[in-house]
């Protein structure tokens, strides 16, 4: 089930991120994603739209839009990769938006893939200076925003 995330959903929220995002970048000191989790708890999520997948009535995954069109998190328990809960999430926002961007590290394949399958389209490649690894940006359009 999806719904919306409520203020008491931030514990959940933050600790499914640190947790998958240390998974899933481990080119990346997981001491840089501690030091972020300030930001992410006081800035990002509270200016983010944010949706929550739950099983067995426990957040599992959740996805994150900001101002309307920037996917800034979508994050899944790494017991349930595979199980269509990413996808869900993915799916849900592409229902209510017309046109999305995130941004993604280059090392994670898994995710690149993902976002691929889902119609996103490398638009630019950038280097991340804090982090020391490159991002790709990338784009989708909903089908009837396209062109030939």
């Amino acid at each position: 089930m999806i719904r919306a995330a409520k203020p008491a959903d931030i514990e959940p929220l933050m600790a499914l991120w640190l947790a998958s995002t240390t998974h899933a970048h481990p080119f990346i000191a997981a001491d840089y994603w501690q030091q972020t989790a300030q930001l992410v708890r006081e800035n990002y999520l509270p200016r983010a739209k944010t949706w929550v997948y739950l099983h067995n009535q426990q957040i599992v995954g959740f996805i994150s839009v900001l101002d309307e069109r920037f996917v800034g998190a979508l994050f899944v328990d790494e017991r349930l990769h595979g199980h269509g809960v990413g996808a869900a999430l993915m799916a849900h926002v592409q229902q209510q938006h017309g046109w999305l961007s995130l941004e993604v590290y280059e090392q994670n394949l898994r995710a690149c893939a993902f976002y691929r399958k889902f119609g996103f389209s490398e638009a630019q490649r950038e280097f991340n200076e804090e982090t020391q690894a490159h991002t790709l940006i990338m784009n989708w359009a909903a089908a009837e925003l396209r062109y030939p």
